[in-house]
């Protein structure tokens, strides 16, 4: 009794964490850059007001002009606004000759920095696919031998190839992105013959979410119901050897009496 309960308990337990978890992350997530954002912006200000404006001594202004911004939200939502329009006029200026020249000399020092270089060029990677202005497009889903033949990997389509292989090979080519698991914002990029592929009829957010979830996650209709286990006696096989058992050594097949 009490097994059955703690079975049914942790199978409850975990659908309902994954009913409210996501929602739960989003809001984390929005909150916790509202509130970065506030505080940055926020800590800004009350330095510049503590030099422009003192009130005594240095931390008597601090205490003052900390309390003034506490005690004003409307401020704090504008400093979202503020943060917003200040992340758009640096877009504008990295756009320019300029700016982008600059932003060049910025990278190659972070690149050349101990620690920085280990970590800048893999967040740079995520953040390049999720905001480029170049976005990747894909056609299809469809299943291709990689790493090796006889195993299977899924596959977005991402172009015909590229000519030379067309004619030099005579065949028409594929070029396909193998996302990785678990983040499929990295992968492999393949050619690979057009015969050589077969089209799965399943969506791109439906390969994302299979390749995420190591394959835990599959359409519905590509699921394939678990076979029942083998129960009874084992089956009996038609060959003649497994039933007769082995000939003996130098005698033939036995004659069959009509």
């Amino acid at each position: 009794m009490a097994s059955e309960f703690w079975d049914d308990f942790k199978r409850f337990f975990f659908r309902g964490l994954a009913a409210v978890l996501p929602t739960l992350l989003t809001v984390m997530i929005i909150v916790y850059i509202f509130s970065f954002v506030e505080d940055m912006l926020g800590a800004g200000i009350v330095r510049v007001m503590v030099f422009a404006r003192p009130h005594g001594s240095l931390q008597e202004s601090m205490t003052y002009w900390q309390k003034w911004w506490d005690d004003r939200l409307y401020l704090k939502a504008g400093s979202f606004v503020i943060a917003i329009v200040g992340v758009y006029f640096i877009g504008r200026f990295f756009a320019s000759f300029i700016g982008r020249y600059a932003w060049r000399l910025v990278e190659q020092a972070l690149c050349r920095t101990p620690v920085i270089k280990q970590i800048y060029p893999n967040i740079k990677q995520v953040t390049d696919f999720f905001l480029s202005e170049r976005k990747f497009e894909f056609s299809r889903v469809v299943a291709v031998e990689y790493p090796r033949k006889g195993v299977w990997s899924l596959g977005l389509v991402t172009g015909s190839g590229l000519r030379t292989l067309k004619d030099a090979l005579h065949s028409n080519m594929l070029t396909i992105f193998v996302p990785s698991s678990p983040t499929p914002v990295t992968g492999y990029t393949i050619t690979v013959r057009r015969d050589e592929v077969i089209d799965l009829p399943m969506t791109i957010d439906e390969a994302l979410r299979f390749t995420v979830s190591a394959g835990v996650v599959s359409p519905t209709a590509q699921q394939i119901p678990p076979a029942p286990s083998p129960s009874g006696p084992a089956l009996e096989t038609d060959h003649p050897a497994a039933n007769n058992g082995p000939a003996s050594e130098g005698q033939g097949p036995q004659e069959t009496q009509p």
